[in-house]
Parts: C-alpha cells; sequence; structure tokens
C-alpha cells in the first residue's frame, strides 16, 4: 500500500463534517487551519460526536491521548491527526 494521504481531501472532509454537525451554525469562512473547535463553536460533546464520525469515515481510532486533546487543537492540528492515523493505519497494514 504505502498511500500517501490527499490532505487536501481530508481537510475538505473534516470540514464538511464540521458543518454537518453544526447544522448551519457556523459560517464556513470561520473554518481555517488556525482555528480551534473551541473557537468555531464546537461544544465538547459536538467535538466527541465529531471524533467518533472521523474514526468513522477514515476507519481508524485516535489514540486516546490524542482524541483527548483535539477540541483545543487547531482545525490543522486535526488534520495532521487524522494524516497520522492514516500512516499508522497503512503501516499496520503492512504498507
Amino acid at each position: 500500500m504505502n498511500a500517501v494521504p490527499d490532505v487536501d481531501a481530508i481537510r475538505t472532509t473534516i470540514n464538511d463534517m464540521i458543518l454537518k454537525h453544526m447544522q448551519g451554525n457556523i459560517d464556513p469562512a470561520a473554518l481555517t487551519p488556525q482555528a480551534t473547535l473551541k473557537d468555531i463553536g464546537v461544544a465538547s460533546l459536538d467535538a466527541v460526536e465529531l471524533i467518533f464520525d472521523l474514526e468513522e469515515h477514515f476507519d481508524f481510532t485516535f489514540p486516546d491521548s490524542r482524541a483527548d486533546s483535539l477540541g483545543s487543537d487547531t482545525l490543522q492540528d486535526l488534520v495532521d491527526a487524522v494524516v497520522q492515523g492514516l500512516r499508522d493505519k497503512d503501516q499496520a497494514a503492512g504498507g
């Protein structure tokens, strides 16, 4: 395997999922790489649901220590965490 994740596609997917969770209560322009979930108004419970949805969508599990901090990380940190999760999954599969 050893596929390189498409970072732009991951960013778009994450932004789309955030917009879906927020049900139109957020300005898409606020979804900048520097924004945190807290900054854009994503509550703790919504952040947890988002993490579960990302894990399901990308078919991997965030390490518990990583998942606990994602609400305060930037959106770029979240993109990076998904990229790393996909790389770890690929390596575990022998890629």
